[in-house]
């Protein structure tokens, strides 16, 4: 099996890996700078709103303007830094060689995507500057531009990658591939254009899944696929594909998904976090099995400030697995346990998951978040109970429990990030703020409370932050952009009215369909990870759903909770190796033992999934 460094871009790649450094400092600057402009405008919105009742009308259009900049700048980082989401499972299992062409073959591939793209993306920005900008008075193509530029920025980059790293010859036989492909794509075009379905299975399916395990980013595995059948199977031009593309990136519900990405980051760096687990285990540390239960409880708490699983266990793992070991916890049951802890918790909000798929399927937000809140009591229930059973060999010799000046001291230290889950929760839940303006008041309160209380940061950190929060967020929209014209296609070629269809006639009636919608989110949540399985699935099943009576909260918490399971489960789980790779142990290792704990969430599922109110039950 590959290790976990084979398989997942974690943080920020070395300079070694990096093949636009020099070139990348201003890229850089200028998309810290708009994170800052968007976070600034989304705060002085809302307190202009609320405390003068005097909304700033041309704040949503520059807003969105910075957002979609932002966005692509934040692809082009990302793609400098090697960070945008891949499965490499199968690349590990090649030899060097053959890795190293496959490697060069999925960057050629990513270039000649873009490079296709790069004329549509520059005909659409033209388009828009027929379009002015309302409150503004410009138009619309100066937010547009940032379409074609980012594309460019990308293409160039993913070529200079290839060059930088490959050989001459695999560079001469990937482009002699890549050619060939497109020239037998080209002769059969007329073919492909009537072959309804076969072209569907070819294009939106078979390119996907080589693309896929050649190790091309998720994001480009979509859009070679889309882009192939537009091109070769329809008469859509592709400046179509740019358009939903757009449509994916630019709702102002995503301008939550950076703010809450940096907040998760200045959780990690001010220790607010760490204040938090202290508490807890203070509180529970004593007891048997209290080390799981402070793990658990932690992820659940801290899930509520950053609304990221890589933060959440970051932040956790390093502060309770040493006293874990000592007590005689094996670290492949610590992995099992934070790495089911963290999908557990991917229901807490503020999650980013829950708010993309709020702004795909047309859920309230404020529901999705009260809703998770008591799926994840269920799941941690689930999972605390089989940690008991499992630590009744516990070695409990030297644990003390802790004074009451002890628990208070380390309240008090912890109290201010304490605040923050339940400010971000109940003024979601209680439709005080929408979820993008608490994310703005929670990142200035946790700047300031982090700078006052818990030893500030540095200028030079605080910039790293934004420059790692701009990366990811372009590497998060860019998997919606690709997903969304995606999943457009795919309802345009009337997949969706035979997939309803068929749904419809599965025997059971919801029951059946919330079956199979289990089993297809688990699948999904292996391969894609969740936000692109949501992006590109949710148009077409929640349609469904509501036919049979579904109710959309509902469903959504069982998809979710399903694609979850799905990223935790080996041996594709991403989710899983970044839990190995954060605590430091094998994947082999830990691969045996994290089947227990997958049963347990399962079972939870299965219980979430039979009984509706417990997700609709405190709406």
């Amino acid at each position: 099996m590959a290790s976990a460094d084979d398989l997942l871009p974690l943080a920020a790649g070395t300079d070694a890996r990096r093949v636009g450094s020099r070139f990348m400092r201003p890229v850089e600057a200028l998309a810290a700078v708009l994170l800052v402009v968007v976070v600034g405008l989304l705060l002085a919105g809302a307190l202009s709103r609320y405390l003068l009742a005097l909304p700033i009308i041309w704040g949503d259009e520059v807003a969105s303007i910075c957002f979609i900049w932002l966005a692509m700048l934040g692809s082009v980082i990302a793609i400098d830094r090697n960070e945008h989401l891949r499965l490499t499972l199968f690349l590990g299992l090649l030899p060097r060689d053959a890795r190293r062409f496959v490697d060069t073959l999925a960057l050629l591939l990513v270039a000649a995507l873009l490079l296709a793209l790069a004329y549509p993306a520059y005909d659409y920005a033209s388009e828009e500057s027929f379009i002015t900008l309302p409150a503004l008075g410009i138009p619309g193509s100066v937010r547009a531009a940032a379409l074609p530029v980012g594309i460019c920025a990308m293409a160039a980059l993913a070529v200079a990658s290839a060059v930088r790293r490959s050989t001459v010859r695999d560079l001469a036989v990937a482009l002699g591939v890549i050619a060939l492909v497109v020239a037998a794509l080209w002769i059969a075009s007329p073919a492909l254009m009537k072959a309804g379905n076969a072209a569907i299975v070819i294009c939106l399916v078979g390119f996907v899944v080589v693309a896929l395990a050649a190790g091309v980013p998720i994001a480009f595995c979509f859009g070679i696929g889309t882009a192939s059948y537009l091109a070769f199977a329809t008469r859509v031009p592709l400046i179509v594909m740019i358009g939903r593309m757009d449509e994916g990136m630019s709702s102002l519900i995503l301008l939550s998904v950076p703010v809450f990405v940096l907040l998760g980051c200045i959780l990690d760096h001010t220790g607010m976090g760490k204040a938090i687990v202290d508490f807890l285990a203070s509180l529970l540390g004593h007891v048997k099995a209290g080390m799981s239960y402070v793990l658990l409880g932690s992820l659940f708490v801290v899930s509520g400030i950053s609304g990221s699983k890589v933060s959440d266990m970051a932040t956790v793992a390093p502060a309770l697995f040493p006293e874990m070991k000592r007590r005689g916890h094996k670290p492949r049951e610590m992995i099992a346990l934070l790495a089911t802890g963290a999908a557990m918790a991917d229901t807490v909000p503020p999650s980013i998951v829950l708010i993309v798929l709020g702004s795909v399927a047309g859920v309230s937000i404020a529901a999705l978040f009260t809703s998770g809140f008591v799926v994840a009591m269920v799941l941690l229930a689930v999972l605390a109970a089989l940690a008991r059973l499992k630590a009744r060999d516990e070695d409990m010799t030297g644990v003390t429990r802790p004074t009451a000046g002890v628990i208070w001291r380390t309240l008090l230290v912890a109290a201010p990030a304490l605040v923050l889950p339940f400010l971000i929760r109940s003024a979601v839940s209680g439709g005080v703020a929408t979820a993008t303006e608490v994310s703005t008041i929670a990142v200035v309160y946790a700047l300031f409370v982090g700078m006052v209380l818990y030893g500030g940061i540095s200028a030079r950190t605080f910039y790293r932050m934004l420059v790692e929060t701009a990366a990811l967020t372009g590497a998060i929209l860019v998997i919606l952009a690709c997903a969304v014209a995606m999943a457009w296609a795919i309802t345009q070629a009337g997949i969706a009215n035979e997939l309803a269809s068929l749904m419809a006639a599965l025997p059971g009636g919801w029951i059946g369909f919330m079956a199979v919608s289990i089993v297809v989110f688990l699948v999904l949540g292996c391969i894609l990870e969740g936000l692109p399985a949501i992006v590109l699935m949710a148009p077409l099943m929640y349609p469904i759903a509501r036919k049979l009576g579904i109710n959309d909260v509902h469903y959504s918490m069982v998809i979710v909770t399903a694609m979850n399971i799905g990223l935790m489960t080996p041996p594709i789980g991403i989710g899983f190796f970044l839990a190995c790779k954060i605590g430091n142990v094998s994947p082999d290792e830990a691969i045996g033992a994290i089947w227990p704990y997958l049963v347990a969430l399962f079972a939870g599922l299965v219980l979430v999934a039979a009984v509706p109110w417990i997700s609709i039950g405190m709406l």
